[in-house]
């Protein structure tokens, strides 16, 4: 069986798309599918996901309209982005992160929360949910150095 080894770093709502998307649809060809979550990334196992998206620091993010970086930076422009991205989403048909998460825990795909990370940030483990095993880098590599393909996202 091929594997799949994704390295979850960031935890923003544009930036959660990309484990979810990749580990479910790595899983949905046959593939053993596992993501370890470190630093920022662990949002992405928070119970409720209340994840955020910026253009601020992210030059890549097309703008539906042209708005000078100073614009982007004032208050309620995060959520005004945050609210039109989740409606683009939706109005393509793109399942939101909840429902890509669900699809990927039913697929079978392991979820590994980076526990240094967990304890660095005093994280409570019931803020996660079901289903997070709580492991070392050290343990990822096992899987990660077996693996066909790895990425860094």
């Amino acid at each position: 069986m091929k594997k799949l080894a994704i390295i979850a770093t960031k935890g923003s709502l544009d930036w959660g798309y990309p484990p979810f998307i990749l580990a479910s649809t790595a899983a949905a060809l046959g593939y053993e599918v596992q993501i370890f979550f470190t630093f920022y990334g662990l949002q992405l196992l928070n119970k409720k996901l209340d994840l955020q998206v910026t253009s601020l620091g992210n030059p890549g993010m097309p703008m539906p309209m042209p708005m000078p970086v100073l614009l982007q930076a004032l208050p309620g422009m995060q959520g005004m982005m945050t609210a039109m991205m989740k409606k683009k989403m939706a109005d393509k048909g793109v399942a939101d992160l909840g429902e890509l998460r669900d699809l990927c825990q039913e697929a079978d795909v392991k979820f590994v929360a980076c526990q240094m990370t967990v304890d660095l940030f005093e994280m409570d483990h019931t803020q996660f949910i079901d289903g997070v095993e709580y492991a070392g880098a050290a343990m990822f590599f096992e899987f990660a150095g077996e693996s066909d393909i790895c990425l860094f996202i």
